[in-house]
């Protein structure tokens, strides 16, 4: 997993309160095996008119929000079903962090195991920020701010475990591998009746 240091990107907002899952990627697109190439159905319904041409009154398809990295999202981001999909279209989209006033617990962490960071604001910020609309900011997460030039706009929180995990660039797999000579060593100590 890339790790995830210092971010510098453009914001995009889209303040809709229960985006779920299934919205951010729909259902008919979860035939892949692979991790990547969800992001050209992210937000499927809502980005592509019937002709399957770009919806232009659609947030992300807005010219201020072409390149954004950053999603300012709304109240309760990625509830209903626990696909893991989700974070990976929205990853292969282009987005490396995801603000919002609240996130689906499930979501949160199925973001934190793929290397998208979520982070939580407090209502008067997360306002705050979808008025600012389009602005270029920094994501500092050994720091824990975001950043709009050197004015500091939030400090945000975040579990140590998975700042030490992102800041590492470790899933719980390479965790595991970190500790192969350990794990390989009690294996060979075991009894064969065991094995």
């Amino acid at each position: 997993m890339e790790a995830f240091q210092v971010h510098k990107g453009k914001t995009a907002v889209l303040n809709r309160s229960n985006v779920d899952t299934d919205q951010i990627i729909p259902k008919q697109f979860l035939k892949r095996i692979e991790r990547t190439g969800y992001g050209r159905f992210a937000f499927f319904d809502w980005r592509y008119t019937s002709d399957h041409t770009e919806n232009p009154e659609f947030e992300l398809n807005k010219p201020e929000a072409k390149g954004a990295s950053v999603l300012i999202a709304g109240e309760n981001f990625g509830c209903g079903s626990s696909r893991e999909h989700a974070p990976w279209a929205l990853s292969d989209f282009g987005f490396r962090v995801i603000i919002a006033p609240s996130l689906a617990d499930i979501f949160h962490q199925n973001c934190l195991k793929n290397g998208l960071l979520p982070i939580k604001v407090e209502e008067k910020i997360h306002q705050q920020l979808v008025e600012k609309g389009a602005f270029e900011c920094t994501v500092d997460l050994e720091k824990q701010e975001i950043r709009e030039g050197e004015d500091v706009l939030y400090h945000f929180d975040i579990d140590p475990y998975w700042k030490d995990m992102l800041l590492n660039g470790h899933d719980e797999i390479s965790l595991t591998f970190m500790y192969e000579e350990q794990i390989s060593n009690y294996e060979n100590t075991r009894k064969a009746w065991l094995r």
